[in-house]
């Protein structure tokens, strides 16, 4: 039987034991899993002079080996990811994962690739036709374009931001302004918040909460079973 094995494209750079630890909770370990960063290479030089050209473009990551929270260009990021899915998809890798909830083209690479943004979309499409969408994002300046990316007749949007290295009081402030927002359904819009996080969130929200981390893991799960 050919080996199950897992290729994951952080945004930011590898290693990142958090998001191989968070994916080995819901695939198990008979799963071969590699991670590689698009930014693999780069000097923390090079990446603090790849700044966003405006909200649109900013995405977070965090950076190894001490979890710096760290704002990049999404244009930048992009090529640099198309590449690096591209090259495990030539390794024969079974199923690639863009770890990123950012909305990306032209990244199948001629594989089967996961992006957690649409399987987040096909979620949410499915779970809820009508009502209130609540977002948690990592930055302020995100709350615009991602309530934007997840607008569409019927479903109003409403965000709060909350960085993904946050602990609890911040967690619970956060928590507790989106619950006041009234949201049908909650989506942890990004990929380095963690179960830990979610847990601590749904002490205080009424409504479902996905976490993007899981959703992607699960269908990788069942593409790999």
């Amino acid at each position: 039987m050919k080996p199950k094995r897992l290729g994951i494209v952080v945004i930011g750079q590898s290693p990142r034991p958090d998001v191989e630890a968070e994916m080995r909770g819901f695939l198990g370990h008979d799963v071969e899993i590699e991670l590689r960063g698009a930014l693999d290479g780069l000097t923390r030089a090079e990446i603090d002079a790849i700044r966003p050209k405006s909200d649109a473009d900013t995405l977070f990551s965090r950076l190894p080996p001490n979890g710096e929270d760290v704002k990049i260009s999404k244009e930048v990021v992009e090529g640099r990811a198309r590449a690096a899915i591209e090259r495990f998809v030539k390794e024969g890798t079974t199923v690639t994962m863009l770890c990123c909830t950012g909305k990306f083209n032209g990244l199948d690479g001629g594989g089967m690739v996961v992006q957690p943004s649409a399987v987040l979309a096909g979620l949410v499409d499915g779970l809820l036709p009508k009502g209130r969408l609540g977002m948690l994002v990592p930055l302020p300046e995100q709350s615009g374009g991602l309530a934007a990316k997840w607008r569409r007749p019927g479903l109003d949007v409403v965000g709060v931001p909350l960085v993904p290295s946050a602990k609890g009081p911040a967690i619970d402030e956060a928590a507790r302004a989106l619950d006041a927002l009234d949201p049908d359904l909650v989506v942890m819009d990004c990929m380095s918040y963690n179960k830990a996080t979610k847990d601590r969130v749904r002490e205080t929200l009424r409504a479902p909460v996905i976490l993007a981390v899981a959703a992607a893991a699960r269908v990788v799960g069942e593409l790999l079973s």
